[in-house]
């Protein structure tokens, strides 16, 4: 047989860039990815794939994505992007605000990865830092409104607002009991996408929206709640205690839309009556960034803390006896409840209130005063000067930072928005004939004098600021007599000094990826690259309000534009909305867009969706929220959707059938064969069907939604692409759709180019939701390429495998797929330990600390296990040392099923922070080397706990959400 001629292949090119991003953000190099498919046992990823994927869902094609550029080649790209930004100075408030960021905030909290790689405080003993600034911020919020308690943020304050909504409607209507308050009022000088957002959320529950005058507004015993806002939109700043006295006669709760830094100023709400308050603390030291990310915030009344949305913060006690800092009455959420949950909400905005709770320890009561009575006197400065012009101001009752002025005709205001936009400057419009000028922190007295010079036709004038300052009468909006952040916490750290150790005190308590790999199954804790993150703080992103005319973000457009087509690629679907601000809300709009095409067709009816009881806990409390009835589908001993259940349930509520929710791979991290045929089954009855995309990094490259089947599917940017988690928030869920649904994705009413012909109302307060950190997922698609994203996806299927071959001697591994394989994560089963040597799968949690690990999801999706997901990211070192983590806590175990004592060992007592391992007593019967040192390389990169395991019944029996006196706290 002839030799065959050798095939050429290309040299590499020596004058090409070396900066390239995919050696730098994929673990394993070749010869360690050849170590691992050996052990696995396959000889070529290639191989492995054709094996653990489904020839039936494969698609073979490759992306059609632009060749992957290096980090600077990149970086020079979107600079290009963010050069067609223009930075406006933005006077049109509306719920957002210039604020100064203060460097040494920005520098060690936004831009410092020990902050914004760390994950959601599931794990209190490693998270204590954040928690504490979270607790700042839950402090923060009840003082300045004057009520109880408040949660550790919301996604903003327009979906703060229909959250409360959702509270006053359960707490008027209980379970049981036959009540028809099915109306909201919502008065019409709240901020607009606020209306709006409660108008979406509104229908599909039932509950009917009614806008108007709040000084007309007649209460009565078929209203849940009211809305106002506080100061309005127009500024105006209204006394609503009578109002609220009505309101309550007639059996409604009351609810404050309300700003933070106003309030430091204003008579807090809780003392006029308010139930509920929300808002957003933006205008704290958070860039504007086109919308976000922001934290919106939401305090309450004691009486209802079992209804209150989202995360809370609560002070427990370790094992120890010293305070300790845990999540409370987690039995509201919906990983608990599930279709019973207070709310769907699942990611928070923890980066962006810690920040803001930051701010205020920095600027303290006195500094939050100053700079909110700074704000108010330039709007009473400017004021007073357009009235020298000879201008009527709407000030018929008390402002704080915003200023009405009406100008009698359209014409000049348009003339007045186009001097203004000629001096690169933005003002409101309120109405065709009304201006609005909101101040805030940044403004200068130039400003003020160009402000004046608009308004008088062009031409500068030459009013004195200072002495118009000095002729103000007493301000009427100072009618604040409670304290202002009293707790020492806000009084501590004048100089930047004394913040940088207060900061850095409280990073080295938490665990972030900076120390090791988190193995989160479901939650993908890959690489957040430098190159992807330095973006989010340039200007260009950064600095623009989101209701700027559309000329000035062409950038941003053209960013948006690229990351929907590139999205749309991967998932294979029509179009992409980039809008829903965290993965919650991305099921929550899928499912809206769902509804709203049954409607299109008639078929309103259909409000049935079946969930795998396997499923995420967001799935089904979405689902209720989107106005639908949750119907389970159960699973069959493999893990897997039984698919005679599913086809029994779909014939049984064939004519009423909405949707299917689905993760795929499943919620088991498994390929499961029938997934195409469960499709084709839903789209007979008439349905729809959602995939979660949580485990999209499963898929990239591979196979897609859109090929196997699905109609619409949220992403999670948090996930796959790579944005942090930012220790519980921000995220980002958009959805794509496929071509008969795309006429339906969100709209938002500031931007009618938003959302397709038939859109369903805004998702989020912003037309593009956090708009500033879709640059990181931009980046990590242009530098990774269609070549990257495969590999990422078929590395990440690798060490997923090479785990559960590495650990199933030690832990059996409970659901496999296709050739004995798992796909990007995989279930370690614990439960057995708990017979044998008294071990829960909570005592393999806290011991993997002392490792220098957090602990993989525990119990999650099935009670008494683990799962495992490495990612692309991680090395086949660090891989290892995990599985020596975990094989080292299993000969623990086998030690106490050889005879050990039960309850008095290594496990039971895990984790051990450096103040017990090195107190005086010691009556253990181990070592305290065992303790802090079960491994060799644990001594050189050893992470302490900082406190003992947490009491988590004494937390829940003594509730404390916010900032415990001084002396308790060091006690």
């Amino acid at each position: 047989v002839p030799t065959p001629p050798p095939v050429a292949v290309p040299l590499p090119d020596p004058l090409a860039p070396l900066d390239s991003f995919a050696r730098r953000h994929l673990g394993p190099d070749e010869k360690e990815v050849a170590q691992m498919l050996d052990l696995v046992g396959y000889p070529t990823l290639e191989a492995l794939m054709d094996a653990a994927v489904p020839e039936a869902i494969r698609d073979r094609r490759l992306l059609n994505l632009p060749p992957a550029l290096g980090e600077q080649a990149a970086l020079a790209e979107l600079r290009g992007l963010a050069a067609q930004n223009q930075v406006f100075r933005s006077f049109i408030g509306q719920g957002y605000y210039g604020t100064i960021v203060p460097p040494v905030i920005q520098r060690n909290i936004l831009e410092n990865p020990g902050w914004y790689t760390a994950y959601t405080p599931y794990q209190a003993e490693i998270a204590q830092g954040r928690m504490e600034m979270l607790l700042n911020f839950q402090t923060m919020v009840t003082e300045l409104t004057g009520l109880d308690l408040a949660n550790a943020s919301l996604l903003d304050e327009a979906t703060a607002a229909a959250e409360a909504l959702h509270m006053c409607y359960a707490i008027g209507n209980p379970a049981g009991v036959e009540l028809a308050r099915n109306r909201f009022f919502v008065s019409s000088r709240c901020h607009p996408q606020t209306i709006a957002l409660v108008q979406t959320r509104a229908k599909p529950i039932g509950v009917e929206v009614m806008v108007g005058d709040h000084a007309d507004f007649v209460p009565d015993e078929r209203y849940c709640g009211a809305l106002v806002q506080y100061p309005d939109t127009t500024g105006r700043v209204d006394d609503f205690a009578a109002l609220f006295e009505k309101v309550h006669a007639a059996g409604a709760l009351t609810v404050v839309a309300t700003d933070l830094l106003a309030l430091t100023l204003l008579r807090p709400p809780g003392e006029f009556g308010a139930d509920i308050a929300v808002g957003s603390a933006q205008r704290f030291g958070v860039p504007l960034g086109f919308g976000g990310p922001h934290a919106g915030f939401c305090a309450t009344k004691d009486a209802h803390k079992r209804l209150l949305p989202g995360r809370l913060i609560g002070v427990s006690k370790d094992a120890n006896g010293r305070p300790a800092l845990r999540l409370s009455l987690q039995t509201r959420e919906q990983h608990i409840r599930r279709d019973r949950a207070t709310s769907n909400i699942c990611t928070a905005q923890v980066l962006l209130a810690v920040m803001a709770a930051a701010y205020a320890c920095y600027h303290g009561p006195d500094g939050l005063k100053a700079i909110a009575r700074r704000t108010h006197d330039m709007a009473r400065v400017f004021a007073a000067g357009l009235e020298r012009l000879g201008h009527r101001v709407s000030a018929d009752a008390p402002f704080f930072d915003t200023v009405s002025v009406p100008l009698g005709d359209a014409r000049r205001a348009d003339e007045v928005i186009a001097l203004a936009e000629a001096r690169r400057i933005n003002l409101r419009r309120l109405d065709a004939e009304t201006l609005g000028v909101s101040f805030d922190e940044p403004t200068t007295l130039a400003e003020v004098q160009a402000l004046w010079a608009i308004f008088n036709g062009g031409e500068d004038t030459t009013l004195d600021a200072h002495a118009l300052h000095a002729a103000l009468a007493p301000s009427a909006a100072e009618t604040r007599t409670a304290p202002v952040l009293s707790h020492p916490v806000f009084s501590r750290h004048r100089t930047e000094s004394l913040m940088l150790r207060y900061l850095r005190g409280l990073e080295q308590k938490d665990l972030s990826l900076c120390h090791s790999m988190i193995p989160l199954g479901s939650c993908t804790m890959k690489l957040n690259a430098t190159a992807e993150m330095f973006p989010v703080t340039w200007p260009e992103f950064g600095a623009i309000h989101p209701f700027v005319p559309r000329a000035q973000w062409q950038g941003y457009a053209q960013l948006f534009e690229q990351l929907e087509g590139w999205l749309a690629e991967q998932t294979g679907f029509h179009a992409v909305s980039l809008q829903p601000n965290a993965g919650s809300q991305g099921e929550y709009a899928g499912l809206l867009v769902i509804r709203a095409w049954h409607e299109s067709r008639g078929e309103s009816h259909r409000n049935i969706c079946l969930i795998p009881v396997s499923a995420h806990g967001t799935n089904p409390a979405s689902a209720v929220m989107a106005g639908y009835k949750v119907v389970g589908v159960a699973c069959d001993r493999n893990g897997n959707i039984d698919v005679a259940d599913l086809r029994a349930k779909a014939e049984l509520h064939g004519k009423n059938l909405a949707a299917l929710m689905i993760t795929y791979p499943s919620t088991h991290g498994v390929f499961e064969d029938t997934v195409r045929d469960i499709c084709t089954e839903i789209h007979g009855h008439g349905g729809q069907v959602y995939m979660d995309g949580a485990n999209f990094n499963a898929q990239v490259g591979l196979t897609s939604p859109g090929f196997i089947g699905a109609d619409v599917c949220h992403l999670n940017l948090h996930k796959t692409f790579c944005i942090p988690h930012g220790g519980g928030g921000p995220g980002v869920g958009p959805i794509g759709v496929a071509k008969h649904l795309a006429p339906f994705l969100p709209g938002h009413p500031a931007d009618a180019e938003c959302g397709g012909p038939q859109a369903i109302g805004p998702i989020s307060a912003a037309p593009y939701g956090s708009a500033s950190i879709l640059p990181i997922s931009w980046m990590y698609c242009r530098m990774m390429g269609a070549d990257g994203l495969l590999r990422a996806t078929q590395l990440a299927i690798l060490s997923a495998n090479y785990i559960a071959k590495q650990l199933e001697p030690h832990f059996p591994v409970l659901y496999r797929g296709h050739a004995d394989l798992v796909a990007h994560e995989c279930i370690l089963d614990l439960r057995g330990f708990k017979a044998s040597a008294g071990v829960e799968v909570e005592d393999v949690a806290k011991r993997l600390m002392d490792y220098g690990f957090h602990a993989p999801t525990v119990s999650w999706p099935v009670a008494g296990t683990v799962m495992v997901e490495p990612t692309e990211s991680e090395s086949k070192e660090e891989v290892d040392r995990f599985c020596d983590a975990m094989i080292a806590i299993a000969g623990e175990i086998k030690s106490i099923q050889d005879g050990g004592d039960r309850k008095n060992n290594v496990l039971k007592h895990a984790p051990h922070p450096a103040v017990t391992v090195c107190g005086e007593k010691w009556d253990r019967p181990y070592s305290r080397e065992l303790a802090a040192f079960p491994l060799p390389w644990v001594r050189d990169r050893k992470f302490w706990p900082a406190i003992a395991r947490v009491d988590n019944v004494y937390g829940d029996r003594n509730l404390v959400c916010s900032c415990l006196p001084v002396a308790e706290m060091e006690g």
